[in-house]
């Protein structure tokens, strides 16, 4: 069986000329190859062109002509922005003409008479087919939606403006949708691409008035690389305004980071400091705009540097896991039960580095657990010496990390460790975070169950900080409540918030857990917490953390302690 095979559809040609001898020479060379249309002079011409311009391939245009002359469509399609993609071949004879012609746009030129048909054919062939290309390359060039640069081809051109015009003051401003994805799924795509075009207009228009060049970067951000400009807040308040126009009943909020021109400094790396700006305002409701300045670079730098340390602080041990001990106080007098292990960082050339300024930052890159297995591993290393040397097993609370207890391979790198140091499962608890369990929170309450059923013990960390629902608390998979350090700090200054430590408690009871309150400083921020009812303490009151061979110290008092008062 023979199957018919699919013609493609000729490109069609508009011949346009007042003599029709030089319309039947020109369409005998071309008919062949392309299908033909005729206009007789400029008006009729442009009326076809208008009509056409959607399949129009090349339009061949004698200059001169009666009613309208070919110069006069030249212009009234270079100047219509649906038309002037159309490439135009003019047909004259004078000299004079062509030059004008190529001036105001036309392709090419054929110059009458038509005795040369294969040269006229290879003009028109060479000419569909850049056209052609051109046409493919702006496709690509264009986000559709917004009519600015892909991103590619913006790189391209800002890389351009800063090497051939270095002395121009360049910022990189990026503008960010908050929570695109919401926006999509409340009210539809359509209405999200009515956002995007809208945001799209009002980024043209402020380039209209200033030079400079803008692209949809990615699904919800635009990228701008223009002459510094006085007033960016200006910029984001009227694109926020814009947006506001298209729907009473969208709540849209638009952020944006700026990183002014620094001289010698490449496109790319404004745009990175300009993302990161913009990052540093995600979620953050008192300000929408961040500009890049000294500052944050020079975080930038300690950030990057840190990220870079960390493999070799871990093969160096650099980093040593504190103990933080906590007391059961209700008995008398207080007796430690068990620490929370902390990592510090002592760097060879930065000294010691703060928590605070790597914790975050290697959550957000995902290199926090491998800080978390270094911990994993020294803390049950430890708690099996204590075992041998002191001859008590304390148990130590360990963080999981989001990160963590997602990983498939959780479980069995715990077990690794109780199995290598000889442990029982009660001497690692594990710790997560309150907010941890709205991430997924089905697939997080299955990985806790399964630790749970290993034998491990599992402790509420930050509760009370706001993220997870009463109804909640129910279900989730926990066996001890560490109550967040904020509601202890005020507690002997404020009766509302020793309440809110006394709802605390109760609702514990109510789970039949037991509570650690954090961050006790004070005598009467314990006496307090004790007559309320919380089992255990942590805190500066009775101690700070402490290096391994400090905290040996505090177990051997203790111990000595326990000898003194049975004797």
């Amino acid at each position: 069986m023979i199957k018919s095979k699919q013609l493609k559809r000729p490109q069609l040609v508009l011949i346009v000329d007042d003599q029709e001898i030089n319309r039947d020479v020109l369409g005998m060379i071309l008919e062949d190859d392309y299908e033909i249309i005729y206009a007789s002079n400029g008006r009729e011409a442009l009326q076809m062109i208008e009509e056409k311009r959607d399949r129009l391939s090349v339009v061949l245009l004698d200059l001169i002509m009666p009613e309208m002359d070919g110069f006069k469509v030249l212009d009234c399609v270079r100047n219509d922005e649906l038309l002037k993609s159309i490439p135009i071949i003019v047909l004259t004879a004078e000299r004079n003409a062509e030059l004008r012609a190529l001036e105001m746009g036309a392709a090419d030129f054929i110059t009458k008479p038509f005795d040369m048909h294969e040269v006229i054919l290879a003009r028109v062939g060479r000419i569909i087919e850049l056209s052609e290309g051109r046409q493919l390359i702006q496709a690509a060039e264009f986000d559709p939606l917004t009519k600015l640069y892909s991103r590619n081809f913006f790189f391209e051109y800002a890389n351009r403006i800063h090497q051939y015009h270095p002395q121009w003051h360049m910022d990189a401003v990026v503008v960010n949708i908050e929570q695109f994805h919401s926006v999509n799924a409340l009210n539809g795509r359509e209405f999200g691409d009515r956002v995007l075009a809208a945001i799209g207009e009002e980024i043209r228009d402020f380039l209209a008035e200033t030079e400079g060049i803008a692209s949809r970067f990615e699904a919800d951000r635009f990228d701008i690389y223009c002459q510094q400009h006085g007033d960016y807040r200006a910029l984001l308040e009227q694109v926020q305004d814009r947006v506001n126009a298209l729907s009473n009943k969208a709540s849209i909020r638009l952020r944006m980071g700026v990183a002014p021109w620094r001289e010698g400094l490449e496109p790319v790396v404004l745009f990175d400091s300009a993302g990161a700006a913009c990052s540093m305002v995600r979620g953050n409701y008192k300000t929408r705009l961040m500009v890049y300045d000294e500052e944050m670079h020079q975080r930038e730098l300690m950030n990057q540097r840190l990220m870079n340390d960390l493999r070799r602080a871990v093969d160096d041990k650099e980093l040593t896991v504190y103990y933080q001990p906590k007391y059961n106080v209700q008995c008398d007098p207080p007796r430690l039960s068990s620490a929370e292990a902390l990592i510090r960082w002592n760097h060879p050339e930065l000294g010691m580095v703060s928590p605070g300024s790597f914790i975050p930052l290697f959550e957000n890159n995902g290199q926090i657990s491998t800080v978390d297995n270094y911990v994993w591993d020294e803390a049950a290393r430890q708690v099996a010496e204590w075992r041998q040397k002191l001859g008590v097993v304390l148990p130590v609370s360990v963080n999981l990390s989001r990160v963590d207890v997602f990983d498939p391979t959780l479980e069995d790198r715990l077990e690794g460790l109780i199995e290598r140091y000889g442990l029982d499962h009660s001497a690692l608890k594990l710790e997560v975070t309150e907010s941890a369990y709205t991430d997924n929170a089905e697939q997080m309450i299955e990985r806790i169950s399964r630790l749970r059923a290993r034998g491990f013990e599992i402790e509420m960390d930050d509760f009370g900080s706001g993220y997870s629902s009463l109804n909640m608390l129910s279900y989730m998979p926990i066996d001890v409540l560490k109550m967040d350090m904020q509601f202890v700090r005020n507690i002997a200054q404020s009766e509302k918030d020793f309440r809110l430590v006394q709802l605390v408690l109760d609702i514990a009871k109510y789970l039949k857990v037991p509570v650690v309150a954090e961050g006790v400083e004070t005598e009467q921020q314990l006496d307090m917490l004790k007559g309320a009812g919380c089992d255990l303490v942590q805190g500066y009151y009775f101690s700070r953390p402490l290096p391994p061979e400090a905290f040996e110290e505090l177990i051997i008092k203790e111990k000595q302690i326990e000898r003194e008062n049975k004797t």
